[in-house]
Formats: structure tokens, sequence, C-alpha cells
């Protein structure tokens, strides 16, 4: 099996179009798919796609498009013959508000919108690709290995309380229920912060302000979390940002949320004495 992640269905011969933003995270489905055996093709953004993974491709099997144009998105997977896309790598936030360079197709999707968010842009934006006769993929796909996996990934035991991992867990489910964010740091039952639209690390940065020793970031999923776009990510800046806020553990949704090149966040936190756990 390629991927757990894939569909049935699934036909290896036919291109795979990977719409690649931001980060590593783009770069390392290449690879994967690549190892796989599986035409790829790339659809890159201007300003947001790492160049060496542009560069990676060929002329004819790569276009480069601004943050917006949804019709030459279209018109690219239409040429490439894909039978399937994948969305990898976070777009700049703000972009979607403000740096947007809307097409017509574009423009006509975000007039139809009553709430724009990252969730309903991307949403209407995946009904386009589909409609097209494109499949558009689970963003795991055939990533299987760098997920979080179940039980503490740093290979001691967890240092936090299982009634404190809990509560922690219990607040991220409830606020990624509300559609406020994916994530939060607690403290011996204490909510020290919410994940909302800043994001992870200003989040993260936020709790550091107070006492941290026995502090837990949790990172978790919706539970109607559609994956073609929206997979919680976890990796070394994060990791970072954890280091600097003197938070010494995390707990990361098993299965559901990417460790970005996992064997180096694991090694790294280990390195630091930042313990991860997978928790199902």
């Amino acid at each position: 099996m390629i991927s757990a992640f894939l569909p049935p269905d699934f036909n290896p011969q036919r291109p795979v179009a990977l719409i690649a933003g931001q980060g590593i995270y783009p770069v390392l489905v290449s690879q994967a798919i690549r190892r796989a055996g599986v035409p790829l093709r790339l659809i890159a953004f201007d300003e947001e796609t790492r160049a060496d993974l542009v560069d990676s491709f060929p002329a004819a099997e790569r276009r480069t498009i601004q943050v917006g144009q949804l019709g030459k998105m279209l018109d690219a997977l239409e040429d490439f013959k894909a039978g399937y896309a994948l969305m990898a790598g976070q777009i700049t936030p703000r972009r979607l508000f403000r740096g947007l360079h809307p097409d017509l197709k574009a423009a006509r999707i975000l007039m139809s919108l009553k709430r724009r968010n990252a969730e309903t842009i991307f949403g209407a934006i995946a009904d386009e690709i589909e409609k097209i006769g494109v499949n558009l993929l689970d963003a795991r796909s055939f990533i299987d290995d760098q997920l979080a996996a179940p039980g503490c990934m740093t290979g001691k035991k967890f240092p936090i309380d299982e009634d404190y991992v809990a509560h922690g867990v219990q607040i991220a489910k409830e606020s990624a229920r509300l559609d406020i964010g994916q994530g939060c740091v607690v403290r011996k039952g204490t909510v020290l912060a919410v994940e909302a639209f800043e994001g992870t690390d200003a989040m993260i940065r936020r709790a550091g302000e107070f006492k941290t020793d026995e502090a837990l970031f949790v990172k978790t999923v919706k539970a109607r979390q559609d994956y073609r776009f929206d997979v919680p990510c976890f990796g070394l800046k994060t990791l970072e940002t954890m280091r600097e806020a003197e938070i010494k553990a995390a707990a990361l949704e098993a299965g559901r949320v990417i460790l970005i090149d996992k064997p180096a966040v694991v090694a790294q936190a280990k390195s630091w004495g930042i313990h991860l756990l997978g928790f199902e």
C-alpha cells in the first residue's frame, strides 16, 4: 500500500498535481510521491513556494501563479491531465484577505461566500477542483511516516499528569469545535492561551509570558476536519518557539497532526528536553 490515506481506487499511473505553499512540507510530499513512482506535477505560488522545489521540476511540469488566480490553477490542472491534486504547505494567512490577486473565477467565488475564512475559501477552491474531474487528495497522503504516533515519541515517560493532559485535550477540542483554533497551552488545569487567527507560534509566545513549569501545548483537529486542505502541522519552528517560551511538553493528536521532518523534530526535541506525546 502506497498510503493509507489514498482513495481505494487510486490510479498510480495518473499524475498528481502538488499545489505547494510555504516551507519544507511540500518538499517532503514531493519526495514521497516521487519515491512511490507516481507522476508528479507542480503548481507553485509566487512569493510563497520554495524556489528549490520549483527548480526541481522541468518547466513543462510546473506552473507558478499568484495567490488567488483560481482560473489559472484550474487551467494548469487540465493542461497537466492531472487525475489528482494535493495541497501541501501554508499560504500566508493575511494574504487571504490582503494581497490577494483574485481572477474572475476567484472573485465570483469570494462574492458568493457569506463567511470568509481559510476554511470557507479553501473549501470553495476544493469544490472547483473536483468539478473539473480532479480528485483532491487527503493532504496526509504519501507521508504516513510523518504523522504523530501514539505514546511518548521522545522515548521517556511523559512528564504531565494524565488528568492535565485530558484537560488540555478537552480545551483544544472545544476550541476547534467552535472554529477558534486547533491548539492551546494549559498548566495544571488552567488555560494559559488558546490559538486563534494569530497562529500557533504567536499563541505559544503569549503563553510563555506566564509561569510555564509543567505547561503543556496541545494540538488537535476539528471533529469534521477537511483533510484535503487543512492538516495541523508541528515542526522545528514551533519546537524552537516552545523552547524560547520554556514550555517543555506537547501533546499532538496521533494520526492527524503532521510532524514536518519527523526524525529531525523528534531528535531536536530530545536534545532540548522537550517531550512529545501522541494522544488518541
